[in-house]
């Protein structure tokens, strides 16, 4: 439906028969291929582009505009309030969190943050090394438990700062009611980090208006998972908290005035910007933005909604194959997570990529706990796995579709899946010496 609008679709790539097909990337929820529209922005602008709030020439006045644009362009995609929010670009979701984490030190002191078991370690690793953390549980299915939230925020008595939890999972792709749980944190007096890196690609979003119980105080997301390389993240959250103290990176550009003995800091975001700023970055991911609200993000989400219907509908019925998925497509991202009887998630990655040249993920995708949940493997089991590091490692094969992809690269990807199922032995001996394999 979308397809010609992004770059490198029909990349021919090689089985291990010799034989050229067309690429399956099915590996969307890592990175996305970019946007036409994008990679011409950034060749033409190249025809302009210089130095950023450093200089009074032309190419340099016009450089800062579009920069400074770019901040607009991500608020009013997220619907948060220009007089009210600022946005920091970054490099990715990660460098997002991890500064939240560092500046929120003196806003939120010794309270405890509340995390997740479906976080990506980048929402989990950053609170855990700076604040006391627990974790909110996941039930059965690996849904959010928002009994289990509410019960640990009643728990703390008032204690609980933040409450950091993704939007949309990158293991299951559920997509957690953010408004509900905006709710209750401001009820129990703990604000709400969304972090959007897999949900803001697939669907509409709004912050909500700062006086509403269900405001998203701080967002974060990246990118490269929105058809936007060059590697810029952004993170909106309230001008406030940037006005204390200052950043973990200082240097240029952060500064008003500087002598041996004094500084004086500039108003946020500049602040936490440090050096020259990824100018093509920004005009990369305010592009993709364009490029998004003209195809209407509701309509790309009821696409994708179909493909990964239409997928579960095909891979539920293929022997062997395990689903790791409570089948509410309504309630998630087109991101789907598998194993399959008797192979090892490594060789099915292998041999998909080699017999079909379907490209996709495997492993705990950066969230062993939530991974580990999903495994029903124990925290004493795990203990094996820290003794003996050569030891096979548990995980999962995801695929996650974009707003590219077809029924016709699932059908065959389907059908790849089932010849497998059918012959495991084969496929297995075939692929014995294959790199991936050596687990």
């Amino acid at each position: 439906m979308y397809r010609d609008l992004v770059q490198g679709v029909d990349t021919l790539v090689k089985l291990n028969n010799g034989k050229s097909v067309k690429y399956i990337n099915f590996d969307n929820a890592a990175t996305t291929p970019p946007f036409k529209s994008v990679i011409k922005e950034i060749v033409d602008f190249s025809n302009v582009y210089s130095s950023v709030h450093r200089g009074s020439g032309y190419k340099s006045i016009v450089s800062s505009r579009v920069y400074d644009e770019g901040r607009e362009i991500v608020l009013d995609f997220v619907g948060g309030c220009r007089d009210y929010h600022t946005v920091v670009f970054l490099k990715n979701t990660t460098e997002c969190i991890n500064k939240l984490s560092y500046r929120l030190k003196d806003t939120l002191g010794d309270k405890v943050v509340l995390t997740t078991y479906m976080e990506h370690h980048s929402n989990f690793l950053p609170w855990k090394y700076r604040y006391e953390t627990d974790f909110v549980e996941v039930d059965e299915l690996g849904r959010l438990s928002l009994d289990d939230l509410e019960f640990k925020l009643k728990l703390y008595k008032g204690k609980v700062g933040l409450v950091a939890v993704t939007g949309a999972s990158n293991v299951t792709g559920y997509i957690n009611p953010i408004y509900d749980i905006a709710r209750i944190c401001h009820k129990y007096g703990a604000k709400i980090l969304v972090d959007g890196a897999q949900l803001i690609p697939h669907s509409s979003f709004n912050m909500m208006p700062p006086d509403s119980p269900c405001h998203i105080d701080f967002l974060v997301f990246s990118a490269h998972k929105m058809y936007a390389p060059f590697g810029i993240g952004a993170l909106i959250c309230p001008k406030e908290i940037f006005y204390p103290g200052f950043s973990e990176q200082v240097g240029g550009g952060t500064v008003r005035f500087v002598s041996t003995k004094d500084v004086i800091w500039l108003d946020p975001p500049e602040k936490e910007e440090a050096g020259t700023p990824n100018l093509m970055g920004v005009v990369a991911l305010a592009t993709s933005i364009k490029t998004l609200q003209g195809l209407n993000m509701e309509s790309i989400e009821k696409y994708e909604r179909n493909l990964t219907k239409y997928a579960l509908e095909l891979m539920k019925d293929i022997p062997k194959v395990i689903l790791y998925d409570d089948m509410r497509v309504h309630e998630k991202v087109s991101i789907i997570s598998f194993n399959m009887e008797g192979l090892d998630h490594n060789e099915l990655a292998a041999i998909l990529a080699g017999e079909g040249g379907v490209a996709v993920r495997n492993g705990c995708f950066c969230a062993q706990p939530y991974v580990q949940r999903l495994l029903k493997i124990s925290d004493k089991e795990m203990e094996k796995y820290l003794r003996d590091e050569s030891l096979p490692r548990p995980g999962l094969v995801r695929i996650s579709f974009g707003l590219y992809n077809d029924y016709n690269e699932i059908y065959l990807f389907a059908n790849l899946l089932k010849s497998i199922s059918e012959n495991i032995n084969f496929f297995k001996y075939k692929y014995r010496n294959h790199p991936f394999c050596q687990c």
